[in-house]
């Protein structure tokens, strides 16, 4: 019975001590570095919250530049089909009337790529943000951890 009662009692400290010895900061003495790093963790967590934040809030005007983009693509192409019809019976001023219409149309719809392209950057750029976000946050946790583990070895 002692035997067992000891061995648990090794088997104990060792796993209190391996799960320490992973830690980067281990002592009362790290816990300056670790204060240090947590600050800036946790400033590094404010500032992507920011940005995350902006980037939302920016994304729903993209959305509406981009469906406005493509009502005018589409707008200057129907305009652009009926000047070519008309230009098939017309004259020649008809032909320079569509052709002016086609090329606005040919306009019209890159800006609307355009367009979802950047609400697509966009996208991307909030996804990417969330990610970081969440590799900081459990950085935090993660020296919250040690921050607990070096007061509950001095106490």
């Amino acid at each position: 019975m002692k035997k067992t009662q000891v061995l648990l009692a090794a088997c104990f400290c060792m796993m209190a001590s391996f799960s320490a010895s992973s830690q980067k900061y281990q002592s009362a003495s790290d816990t300056v570095k670790l204060n240090k790093e947590w600050v800036d963790v946790s400033n590094d967590i404010a500032k992507l919250t920011s940005e995350l934040t902006i980037a939302q809030n920016n994304l729903p005007g993209y959305h509406t530049k981009a469906t406005d983009a493509v009502s005018d693509a589409q707008s200057s192409a129907q305009k652009s089909s009926d000047q070519a019809y008309k230009a098939t019976n017309g004259d020649l001023g008809d032909a320079k009337s569509a052709n002016k219409k086609a090329k606005k149309a040919l306009n019209d719809a890159k800006d609307a790529s355009d367009a979802k392209d950047k609400a697509n950057d966009q996208q991307k750029k909030i996804d990417k943000l969330t990610s970081q976000l969440q590799k900081k946050q459990k950085q935090l946790s993660e020296l919250e951890e040690m921050r607990t583990n070096i007061r509950a070895m001095h106490q």
